[in-house]
């Protein structure tokens, strides 16, 4: 089952957004170690054990990352070898560590929404900011595979005149350039013809409807609430309690502000493992009544 799939487009958005939002903006290890929790959950709840290559792939980024500041930035005042009269210190590496942490943790995150967020999704969320640029969004996705199938059609009508061969790189070369100006021909001449059918039809004559298969529940309210909610408590516990790296780490104080917005963080991170544990447990309910 894929989180977010069938809730709103608007309301998995504004999920995404507050919680990367935050986690890119917060130099709080424990909010990014919270982050990198909550995207792996909801990565691994939407995929299952499928994708191991890029969990491979995130370990070596997260490793590189991490050390390549302390090889780069010297600051700091516990040195833990010299490299070529290049201290390398204990705040640099750790200021590594958690930079790297919340790198990950948002290539995670948008890695889960561009899973969710299909191209019509996308579409219904531009058609609310801007109907024209989701028009203009529309036909652009619309030209690209389009493009790319009148080339294959261009090429092969190239090759069955016998214009150029492949084993020849000077005729590949010409052979390209021509079906290059075919193409931009055939995109110019495309774009005026659609130019004028979109006149015909009455395009931008007066206000337009626009429909839409997407329509808000009460689970979309609630998930909007929700991150509502989640957000400003944990932006006003966090406020403040900044850690400092150089020249000595610091943490700030625990108090119950602090608490609550750490809590609150990771109640908004744990949002979709909820709705996911809801749903499999309406499914078994409903199955037991068959």
């Amino acid at each position: 089952m894929r989180i977010f799939a069938d809730s709103n487009p608007i309301a998995a958005s504004l999920y995404f957004l507050a919680v990367s939002g935050i986690a890119m903006f917060s130099a709080n290890p424990i909010i990014s170690a919270i982050s990198l929790i909550g995207a792996v959950v909801l990565f691994l709840v939407n995929n299952g054990k499928k994708s191991l290559s890029y969990h491979l792939f995130s370990l070596l980024l997260f490793a590189i990352m991490s050390l390549v500041n302390p090889l780069v930035s010297h600051n700091g005042a516990t040195v833990l070898f010299v490299i070529n009269n290049n201290p390398v210190t204990l705040e640099a590496l750790i200021y590594g560590i958690c930079s790297s942490v919340t790198i990950i943790a948002v290539l995670y995150l948008f890695r889960s929404f561009t899973q969710v967020m299909t191209s019509d999704k996308l579409l219904y969320i531009f058609g609310v900011l801007s109907p024209k640029l989701a028009l203009i969004l529309s036909m652009a996705l619309r030209y690209v595979s389009l493009f790319g199938t009148q080339i294959k059609k261009v090429q092969a009508s190239q090759k069955a005149l016998g214009l150029y061969k492949d084993d020849n790189i000077v005729d590949s070369f010409r052979g390209g350039i021509r079906v290059f100006s075919v193409m931009i021909t055939w995109a110019l001449e495309n774009g005026i013809i659609t130019a004028d059918s979109m006149a015909a039809r009455g395009y931008g004559i007066g206000k337009r409807s626009r429909f839409s298969l997407f329509r808000f529940k009460a689970e979309d309210v609630l998930i909007i609430s929700c991150t509502l909610l989640f957000s400003a408590l944990t932006i006003y516990g966090i406020n403040g309690a900044e850690f400092e790296f150089y020249p000595y780490i610091s943490a700030p104080e625990i108090d119950i502000k602090l608490v609550v917005g750490y809590i609150s963080y990771g109640a908004m991170n744990l949002l979709p493992v909820i709705i996911c544990v809801k749903e499999e447990l309406k499914w078994k309910y409903l199955r037991s009544k068959i």
